[in-house]
């Protein structure tokens, strides 16, 4: 287990470029800036539409650029999705692994099948409801 960052395995060039890349474009993506920008590629598409008589190349022309960006958008945020969830999953396990009486079972849950993870929700439904129930009453009252 790596103790620092300084310890933590290196990545290759390309995957590092990546990373940055992404979360920069993620990051730049939803600023202010880049909604109104496209607020306004959209105003001036559908000033034109009268002019070029609503025509299938007025059409196709927003069609095809939405369909690229979003296209490309959904790799980048997925990638700073997935990253963000990592770290957030070793956050967790971290503070787990370290926290007096914790249980240590709870490491890395996200790995476990659906069925497993039901198992678990419902013994904390179980102690959920337990927790919740008057004090001196019983399960059958």
């Amino acid at each position: 287990m790596p103790k620092s960052p300084h310890s933590a395995p290196k990545s290759n060039s390309l995957s590092m470029w990546f990373t940055r890349f992404a979360g920069r474009a993620a990051h730049i993506a939803g600023t202010p800036w880049i909604f109104a920008l496209a607020v306004g590629c959209i105003l001036v598409w559908a000033a034109f539409g009268p002019l070029l008589g609503f025509s299938e190349v007025w059409q196709l022309t927003v069609n095809t650029g939405t369909t690229i960006v979003t296209f490309l958008m959904v790799f980048l945020i997925q990638n700073t999705q997935n990253r963000d969830s990592a770290a957030m999953q070793i956050k967790l396990d971290e503070l787990i692994r370290a926290t007096k009486g914790a249980e240590n079972a709870m490491l890395d849950l996200e790995e476990l099948t659906e069925e497993e993870l039901e198992q678990f929700r419902a013994t904390y439904e179980k102690l959920a409801r337990e927790a919740r129930r008057p004090k001196g009453r019983t399960a059958a009252a």
